[in-house]
């Protein structure tokens, strides 16, 4: 079952070690904290994905925290939808060379027209 857990409604000053110090609590296993960072402001997205140790700890966390106050905001506590297990050898590409090629022949016209 699914250890991993969606956590909303983050205050945008929480910083990880907070959120490891909360979900650790009462003698539950807390594997990592990720906080969601906006890559155009670097801030946070006021949301974070946090692997617990067990299932059985996930659902102690959310039993415990879903609601809970965490400064000044109700936590929204869930287990993570859509984590996908890797998959063994090599992916796809996402575009064949010729559309590439082809890309890469229209960016540099437009550098040239500059």
């Amino acid at each position: 079952m699914n250890r991993t857990l969606y956590v909303g409604n983050l205050p945008k000053v929480a910083e990880e070690n907070q959120l490891h110090a909360l979900f650790g609590a009462d003698g539950r296993k807390v594997m990592s904290v990720r906080i969601l960072i906006d890559r155009e402001t670097g801030r946070s997205r006021g949301y974070a994905f946090i692997e617990m140790g067990t299932s059985n700890d996930a659902e102690r966390a959310i039993e415990a925290l879903n609601g809970k106050s965490f400064l000044g905001r109700a936590l929204s506590v869930d287990r993570a939808r859509g984590v996908a297990e890797p998959q063994a050898g090599p992916s796809e590409p996402e575009f064949s060379e010729d559309d590439f090629n082809a890309r890469r022949a229209r960016i540099r016209a437009i550098r040239t027209k500059q």
